[in-house]
């Protein structure tokens, strides 16, 4: 049985890191990684059954488009309340490093509260609070999404889960309900210059996105847990953008598509102390990615203690 399990943590690593070399790009508003919507491992739901409060702080590393190299930070806090109520606090931050600039900041806070419905379903509602307006400059250069540390849209959350033993099913929807006040146009810009290449985002209008997840969780001793997971996410229409005539412009082919695939690796040091490994990279992508959220891969590590 420990040979069976080693050798399915063997493929599912390297069926992750090998898809990380041929893929295009990752599509993420932030709900992809909200605690409610990723797996739950065995561990950490073994762990939350002595425990109510769980602190969390993780470090993650991708690449996007152009050869951006970002680095990403977050800090959470969950506490359930009841066996029905729980409250999930996520506070991230971004850094971004490219060609002709660099950008660091604080991206987004998370706030989203969890109900079981019943012991298999647990419902979800939140919302994603921005701490900027999208629309960081170089200078007085508006710059494109893709170095902007947040959407800058105050978007809406919720989703529902069904848990059964080592299954874990998830749908999502999450919903702009502001847009940001982003002013980049490629046409202010040469054809030799890096941002000649980015989407105009000018009075950038975002749509939703609505995801889906199957995760299962293999138990490979005594301490660690593997969970590969399916995640395709689906953006609800094509965005827009108003160019420099005032015309709002559809940026046709961003509606669509991206086909991702997960795998966590969850080691528990004790029962108060885990550490989390991630990996994810899309198989499908969008033709076109406006809002800055392409990664060919992402890399995480998280350190969870449980109180």
């Amino acid at each position: 049985m420990k040979t069976t399990k080693l050798h399915l943590f063997t493929i599912a690593l390297l069926f992750g890191l090998h898809a990380s070399g041929f893929a295009q790009g990752c599509s993420d508003a932030g709900f992809c990684t909200a605690e409610s919507y990723k797996p739950q491992t065995m561990k950490s739901d073994s762990a939350e059954v002595i425990h109510k409060n769980v602190f969390k702080i993780g470090f993650s590393n991708g690449k996007a488009d152009r050869n951006i190299d970002i680095v990403g930070m977050s800090i959470e806090y969950s506490r359930i309340f009841t066996k029905k109520i729980g409250l999930n606090l996520k506070l991230t931050g971004l850094s971004q490093s490219g060609k002709e600039y660099k950008a660091l900041g604080l991206s987004d806070l998370y706030i989203n509260g969890n109900y079981s419905l019943a012991k298999p379903v647990t419902i979800s509602a939140g919302v994603k609070l921005p701490f900027t307006a999208g629309n960081e400059k170089k200078g007085t250069i508006p710059l494109p999404m893709d170095y902007q540390t947040s959407l800058g849209t105050i978007d809406l959350i919720a989703g529902i889960s069904y848990t059964i033993k080592n299954l874990k099913l998830v749908a999502a929807i999450q919903q702009p309900i502001s847009q940001n006040k982003n002013a980049f146009l490629q046409t202010n810009h040469d054809s030799t210059s890096e941002f000649y290449s980015f989407n105009s985002t000018n009075q950038y209008i975002r749509k939703g996105d609505v995801l889906l997840r199957i995760a299962y969780s293999i138990n490979a001793g005594k301490k660690l847990s593997i969970t590969p997971s399916l995640l395709p996410i689906y953006h609800l229409g094509n965005d827009s953008y108003t160019d420099s005539s005032g015309i709002k412009t559809a940026i046709i082919g961003s509606q669509g598509l991206t086909f991702n695939g997960n795998l966590f690796v969850e080691y528990s040091i004790n029962k108060q102390n885990v550490i989390e490994l991630s990996f994810g990279t899309p198989f499908i992508t969008r033709k076109v990615r406006p809002d800055g959220l392409t990664r060919k891969y992402v890399i995480a590590l998280e350190y969870k203690i449980y109180f």
